[in-house]
């Protein structure tokens, strides 16, 4: 049996979704000086470069970058990040990850910043799938997709060309 690649998201379209994003995020925060971006390993944080790079381009706000390590297949496993707790502390802050399927590791991604203060939390994704497990929700999305519980979206941010794709 061979596995189909359907494409859902051209190099094009995510450029652009990614640019939508920022401005959005930039929209929420537009009273603030700085802004933290905690990317969940790998895809998510790759994102969350890409649209510091974007909110560079299209404001004053100073995007700071926070690598948030999530073991995906165990969520209840230790979270760390990249920045120490009073650096986020106060500050507004939007988790960010490639995919929302079941909600389960953004839902403890937002667990482990819930231990401070924050000003504002949003979360940001590029592909929302719909099959939420748990109440969690997606501020800033790329694109919404019904799909079905056996297949998987995949999506590529490193190379020359990015791609999200439905296998």
């Amino acid at each position: 049996m061979s596995i189909t690649k359907n494409t859902i998201l051209n190099h094009q379209e995510i450029q652009h979704k990614i640019k939508r994003i920022a401005y959005q995020i930039y929209e929420s925060n537009v009273y603030e000086e700085d802004i933290i971006l905690a990317g969940i390993q790998e895809n998510g944080f790759l994102l969350a470069k890409k649209l510091k790079q974007n909110l560079e381009k299209i404001s004053d706000i100073k995007p700071v970058l926070c690598k948030v390590n999530i073991v995906k297949k165990n969520p209840l496993s230790e979270i760390t990040t990249s920045l120490k707790k009073e650096e986020y502390t106060n500050k507004s802050l939007v988790l960010i990850d490639d995919v929302l399927n079941s909600g389960s590791t953004l839902i403890y991604g937002v667990k482990h910043f819930l231990d401070v203060p924050l000003k504002q939390f949003k979360t940001a994704v590029l592909v929302n799938r719909n099959h939420k497990k748990y109440p969690v929700k997606a501020d800033f999305k790329g694109i919404s997709l019904s799909t079905s519980l056996n297949e998987h979206v995949e999506v590529t941010l490193s190379g020359k060309q990015f791609e999200a794709y439905l296998k």
